[in-house]
């Protein structure tokens, strides 16, 4: 408990970042965000909400590209309806 005397400022409380994690996806964290790489580098994000990549399968790592998302195959093309 500090002393009558102490002047120090009390702590300023500062409002909490908010991180959604999706098990399929990436990890969204209001923004802005900085976020410090292996090698020591610093990625920075202004945006309000970012999708931090949690696959390391992203072109764009640290950042989400989506390319978690299972791939499906499009559909072959219809037979020919018209035989000649």
């Amino acid at each position: 408990m500090p002393s009558p005397s102490d002047s120090s400022p009390a702590p300023v409380r500062t409002p909490a970042r908010r991180v959604s994690v999706d098990p399929q996806g990436p990890v969204l964290v209001e923004g802005p965000v900085e976020i410090v790489l292996d090698d020591g580098t610093v990625a920075r994000s202004d945006r309000f909400m970012v999708a931090v990549c949690t696959c390391r399968r992203s072109r764009t790592y640290p950042w989400c590209d989506t390319s978690h998302r299972r791939r499906e195959r499009a559909d072959p093309p219809p037979e020919d309806r018209n035989p000649r």
